[in-house]
């Protein structure tokens, strides 16, 4: 899977989670950028992207990460 198919697919999730059907990630964009990203919803995105990808991450791996970028980077090492 390339970087754009990654990106539309975890688009899907963020639209979903957060509610918002018209949202655009870029890979510069934290929670500061996105209404309604809080912990809860930080978790609930982290699970449902999880599920779409079917991949698993550790809670080392979630912590350190600062923007979509480097979640989209990290989905890319996971998936088999």
């Amino acid at each position: 899977m390339n970087r754009d198919e990654l990106h539309e697919k975890l688009t899907r999730v963020f639209r979903e989670v957060f509610g918002q059907p018209m949202l655009v990630i870029h890979d510069d964009m934290s929670a500061a950028d996105v209404r309604n990203w809080d912990s809860l919803n930080h978790v609930t995105m982290i699970y449902a992207a999880e599920k779409k990808f079917g991949i698993k991450f550790s809670t080392r791996e979630v912590q350190n990460l600062k923007n979509v970028g480097e979640l989209v980077s990290l989905i890319d090492q996971k998936i088999p």
